[in-house]
């Protein structure tokens, strides 16, 4: 795990996650790259250097941010893009390749209905790069146990697991199988990827309508300091998909999510 990435936007609480994905780093030699987004449009005759100001103005709003966090001797790097976030976030891993996102959720209050805002959600359900998603003001602490839930057992390529094993390997966690049959599995679904069985010597199989049911069933009795999904279209998210935001009524957990990429499922 080389580079970690880490959208900046409006909110308070930004350089809390940037201090998580420091001190996550640091235990990989990885560098951190904190990024931001801004849309302008210059019309023909207009300023020609309005772009250029607003991505000052973007990067001085960066600079706050990051002196607001223990760096830890980790290489913090600055990143801005005019534009769409997902096109910047597709462009910057073209660029650098990019092992990780780190995001927060909308709020940890129960009684704010959205788990994922708008731009947080497009992160997770329109991108292929591996997202951490870190509740507000989580203190890092090394992920011991990890329950892995699914709903198929099916991975086209095992690399799909690189970022769950390089935590495995770093921390030394215990990871937990969990494979929810869930209403029209077939039987390919029940054949696990070898790769994803030689991180665990645990597999619970269990019966619900939605995965996210199933590991609602399981989480008080594992508690797992993080959770793993996959991101496929008719996985973990399935009935999440025609919408970007995610409410609190549909997924919520208190514990940093690992959302790992299944392209074309």
């Amino acid at each position: 795990m080389n580079n970690i990435l880490v959208p900046i936007g409006t909110s308070p609480d930004s350089s809390n996650t940037l201090q998580y994905a420091i001190d996550f780093a640091a235990n990989f030699g990885a560098k951190v790259f904190v990024m931001d987004v801004f849309s302008v449009t210059t019309a023909v005759g207009s300023l020609a250097n309005v772009e250029e100001k607003v991505a000052k103005s973007s990067k001085e709003h960066l600079k706050e941010v990051i002196e607001k966090v223990e760096t830890k001797g980790v290489e913090i790097k600055m990143a801005t893009y005019n534009g769409d976030i997902i096109d910047g976030l597709k462009d910057i891993n073209k660029e650098l390749g990019i092992d990780l996102i780190i995001i927060a959720p909308r709020s940890n209050d129960i009684q704010e209905e959205l788990y994922l805002g708008n731009t947080s959600g497009r992160i997770i359900k329109q991108t292929n790069i591996p997202t951490l998603i870190v509740p507000k003001g989580t203190q890092f602490k090394p992920l011991k146990k990890i329950l892995t839930a699914f709903g198929s057992g099916i991975l086209k390529r095992s690399s799909i697991l690189n970022p769950l094993v390089s935590i495995k390997n770093k921390f030394r966690s215990d990871i937990s199988l969990l494979l929810v049959k869930r209403p029209g599995y077939s039987e390919d679904d029940l054949k696990v990827n070898t790769a994803l069985m030689d991180l665990s010597k645990q597999l619970t199989i269990t019966e619900n309508a939605t995965t996210y049911l199933g590991v609602m069933e399981h989480f008080q009795q594992e508690h797992p300091d993080m959770l793993c999904v996959f991101r496929r279209k008719r996985g973990f998210f399935k009935k999440l998909w025609e919408k970007n935001t995610i409410r609190k009524a549909e997924f919520f957990v208190p514990i940093p999510v690992l959302v790992l990429s299944v392209k074309k499922d």
